[in-house]
């Protein structure tokens, strides 16, 4: 977690992800670090998460690190989130990330999500039939 007292904007997230970006080789099979993620818990926390990707498919996305580092903290709920890669370049969640932020909790489908520079959507606009059905 990165105590963060007033992430305001969209713009302001990213600059935290983009700080967390280093990509490098940890083992022989084992890249990380290329794409860096930031998200605002419900609460107001900061979490972040780099992506582990590996030679057989087991890695995960920089998002699911963040979640999971905020599910440590007790917390479900996603204020905003962000991913950006080596490039600095905004990058949309994958199909998998976006339905694991909705199964995590399902009131996420409200999070705001930055898919590109100044474009800002809803989950449940890049995920409009989850399959877990909102409550």
């Amino acid at each position: 977690m990165v105590e963060v007292s007033a992430v305001k904007t969209m713009e302001e997230l990213a600059d935290i992800a983009y700080a967390k970006v280093n990509s490098r080789q940890i083992s022989p099979h084992c890249h990380v670090g290329q794409v860096a993620c930031a998200l605002l818990a419900d609460n107001g926390n900061v979490y972040l998460g780099v992506c582990i990707d590996t030679a057989c498919a087991l890695g995960f996305c920089a998002e699911h690190a963040a979640i999971a580092h905020m599910i440590c903290d007790g917390e479900s709920k996603i204020a905003k989130i962000v991913a950006v890669g080596e490039d600095r370049k905004i990058l949309a969640p994958c199909g998998r990330c976006r339905e694991f932020m909705c199964q995590v909790n399902p009131k996420n489908l409200d999070t705001l999500v930055m898919v590109a520079p100044n474009t800002v959507v809803r989950l449940r606009e890049l995920l409009p039939y989850a399959y877990v059905v909102e409550e």
